[in-house]
């Protein structure tokens, strides 16, 4: 087979799946069209230097991941919502300091008491996809639901993590005395 009739009838299929992980795992929906064509042109590329790949469907995912992974460095901040599940994504940080590890462990226990908060359907979602891996299916069938409620728990969950964070992001700002950079020069505070 072709490698132009291999993307048009293994790859172009899966569209519908790209667009809505894509819209699931980034914020700003207008961007989705570029990041499925740049997902495309880098699963072409890999599939022109490596050979047609064993597993097309992973690779189309896979590439569409990391091609978040690499937008989402390059910005010069990345906010929660930007990426809702960027535990998923696996994105790789710099070794924690002291001072990092005690934030991370304080967002922890903010987290952990969001989500004892959650209705107990939501939290179950939430921690089976997210903390345990299981996929939405796995998920749906262990609780007896469908899909799309496995997929509007999550959503609905993961933005509460989100909101709560932000919220104690905005009241520690508020209390915060602010550093020299922010200070005016010339100034005495």
């Amino acid at each position: 087979m072709s490698l132009d009739n291999w993307f048009i009838e293994t790859i172009l299929p899966l569209e519908g799946a790209l667009d809505r992980f894509l819209r699931r795992n980034w914020r700003n929906a207008s961007d989705v069209p570029d990041l499925r064509q740049e997902t495309y042109a880098r699963v072409f590329r890999a599939a022109q230097s490596g050979g047609l790949p064993e597993h097309p469907k992973a690779l189309l995912f896979t590439t569409a991941r990391n091609l978040i992974i690499d937008r989402i460095r390059r910005q010069q901040v990345v906010h929660i919502e930007s990426v809702m599940d960027i535990e998923a994504l696996n994105v790789a940080l710099d070794e924690a300091g002291p001072l990092e590890q005690l934030t991370g462990r304080a967002e922890l226990r903010r987290l952990q008491a969001e989500l004892d908060r959650m209705p107990e359907r939501t939290r179950d979602i939430v921690v089976l996809r997210k903390i345990h891996g299981l996929s939405q299916k796995e998920t749906a069938a262990r609780l007896g639901v469908s899909e799309p409620t496995v997929e509007r728990h999550v959503a609905a969950g993961m933005r509460r993590l989100a909101d709560a964070l932000q919220r104690e992001n905005r009241s520690g700002r508020s209390r915060k005395q602010p550093d020299a950079r922010e200070r005016t020069p010339g100034r005495e505070h």
